[in-house]
């Protein structure tokens, strides 16, 4: 199935020509349609078979069909490792190039100060480790109240490495919805 039949932006067709991708992996052609859904979703698979840009995709897609000019965090992605953090940013950069939408990768280890001078300059996407997430918003250098997407990328491996009342602390600042 080719990728430009999931409904998916000029913008994002051309990120993806760029970068030679043509056709959806099996779990693409899933879990895309059901991102458009909008419904909770849980989805599995091997290593490299496509699952950030299953779920980057469609985020991408729908955060920027309702751009206005203003960068407010819509979309939080937490992943167990900032190994992880930094792959998954780069693919939202990368099938965003052409796109308004700004992101940016937090984890432990980086310095504070340009982080919160990035979230208050605005961004649209955040991912990042569960604990540097939790700091910055204690500490309210993010406002999660317009947050229309989570997604916990490698959850069994964030459960498996003790973040699961760092995850349960995040959740409870999120919107019910």
């Amino acid at each position: 199935m080719s990728l430009s039949t999931l409904g998916l932006s000029a913008e994002i067709l051309n990120a993806l020509k760029d970068k030679g991708y043509k056709e959806a992996t099996p779990i693409q052609k899933e879990l895309i349609p059901a991102m458009f859904s909008g419904r909770d979703i849980l989805a599995g698979a091997q290593t490299g078979t496509g699952k950030t840009a299953g779920f980057a995709l469609p985020i991408l897609q729908e955060l920027s069909k309702d751009f206005q000019d203003k960068h407010y965090l819509k979309a939080i992605i937490i992943v167990p490792t900032r190994e992880l953090a930094r792959q998954v940013y780069e693919s939202f950069e990368l099938y965003g190039k052409y796109l308004p939408l700004k992101s940016i990768v937090l984890f432990g280890g980086k310095n504070m100060t340009s982080q919160i001078k990035a979230l208050k300059a605005g961004v649209d996407i955040v991912v990042s480790t569960s604990g540097r997430l939790l700091e910055h918003i204690e500490q309210k250098n993010i406002s999660v109240t317009g947050v229309k997407y989570l997604v916990l990328d490698e959850a069994d491996t964030i459960l498996d490495m003790g973040f699961v009342n760092e995850v349960t602390k995040i959740l409870s600042y999120l919107p019910e919805n």
